[in-house]
């Protein structure tokens, strides 16, 4: 490895910068200077108003730009890159010799830092995830080429707004200098993209609400017996099984998605009231729904009728945009919905869930997708959202026993 002092100055600053910022969840200032696609004296974003998450996010960015001044490292990088795939940060950094010293350590404490922001257990492992921005930059990607790096966010820290109004992405390149390019129309320079692996970061934290929720009395363990099920206006169909609402069909029409954001991850809340009057709360992972204004067949179990008291329940659909917190989310689900009773007769839950979400969900995020309110074990057809922004072809189906 060989680099100038200067390089050397850079690249510490940075490694110093993202450790710090993983560990105390800070944003990082952005740089100013001039650069060839267009310079930004400040980014339309501020470091104040950035998240955790994105702030992580901006500073991994500025190190990973900065490491790149290195020769060995940046050809390490495009040959993980070029297939395509989106590349495990936090392992490429690590298994190979060529990373400048304290890339791999910063990149750790980073993955720290948002497993904590996203409030899930430490054990979830690495998070940030590399890939290069559009296939078109694929031929721009040359080894004699010196990538910029940016965030894959539209609502975090990663894009902003210029004087004019025009969607902009902050990238970084390896002098440390910000770029603002078009968020609407990829640039023809590589661009390497830092992303949260929401898909694993989903997973587990759907697991740890589901469990919070449940030591909260929101997860009643016990369902009803088929063989007891006869208030179920199917149930006395057969015996040994239980019937569900199954989706055949969904679509989503969500804002237009721009070059630098990856797929969605759309995860449900299904919720009504358990056997035991208490309610009851169901997280569903939609892990297909990856873009919109396309009709996905899932064929996906969305309720379990043998758990519920009524024939009706509420179901809210959400997306993890990288800013996610579950543990936040399983609080604000239990304190709003603990303190409604069972009165006899079916409650919409749907408005509840919606109340309790922080205000965060409500700004420049696209966290909240839509609801169905009283969907019922009869259910059939397509049912449109209540908020105009997507449909569900759903329909009846019994689950047999083994």
């Amino acid at each position: 490895m060989h680099l100038t002092p200067v390089r050397r100055g850079a690249i510490a600053l940075a490694l110093s910068a993202v450790s710090a910022l993983a560990l105390q969840g800070l944003a990082l200032p952005a740089a100013h200077a001039t650069a060839p696609v267009r310079a930004a004296r400040t980014p339309a974003h501020t470091a104040a108003a950035a998240s955790r998450v994105g702030g992580i996010e901006a500073a991994t960015a500025r190190t990973l730009a900065a490491s790149l001044a290195d020769p060995a490292w940046r050809a390490q990088v495009r040959a993980a890159a070029l297939p395509g795939a989106q590349v495990d940060l936090g392992a490429l950094a690590s298994r190979t010799h060529r990373a400048p010293s304290g890339v791999a350590a910063a990149v750790a404490a980073a993955d720290r830092g948002i497993a904590a922001a996203k409030g899930l257990d430490p054990a979830v492992g690495s998070l940030l995830r590399l890939r290069l921005g559009a296939d078109s930059m694929r031929s721009a990607l040359t080894a004699s080429a010196v990538p910029l790096v940016a965030v894959a966010d539209t609502g975090r820290s990663g894009t902003g707004r210029s004087a004019a109004g025009r969607a902009e992405v902050t990238a970084y390149d390896s002098a440390g200098r910000v770029h603002l390019l078009s968020a609407r129309q990829a640039p023809r320079q590589a661009v390497y993209v830092i992303d949260v692996d929401v898909s694993k970061a989903m997973a587990s934290g759907l697991a740890q609400v589901d469990r919070e929720l449940a030591a909260g009395g929101l997860r009643p363990a016990a369902a009803r017996p088929a063989a007891a099920a006869e208030t179920a206006p199917k149930s006395t169909a057969a015996s040994g099984g239980y019937w569900t609402t199954k989706v055949n069909a969904v679509w989503l029409n969500d804002d237009e998605e721009t070059w630098i954001e990856g797929d969605a991850e759309i995860f449900s809340v299904v919720s009504g009231f358990g056997l035991d009057g208490t309610v009851r709360v169901d997280t569903v992972d939609m892990p297909y729904l990856d873009t919109d204004h396309h009709t996905y067949y899932p064929n996906q179990i969305i309720v379990n009728w043998s758990s519920y008291k009524y024939d009706e329940a509420d179901l809210v659909m959400m997306e993890d945009d990288g800013d996610t917190n579950y543990s936040a989310l399983a609080k604000a689900l239990a304190d709003a919905l603990l303190t409604i009773t069972d009165q006899g007769a079916y409650i919409p839950l749907v408005d509840a869930i919606l109340a309790a979400m922080p205000d965060s969900w409500w700004t420049n995020d696209p966290d909240y997708v839509d609801s169905w309110y009283a969907l019922a074990e009869s259910s059939s057809g397509t049912l449109n959202g209540a908020r105009g922004n997507g449909w569900m072809t759903v329909s009846p189906y019994w689950v047999a026993a083994l």
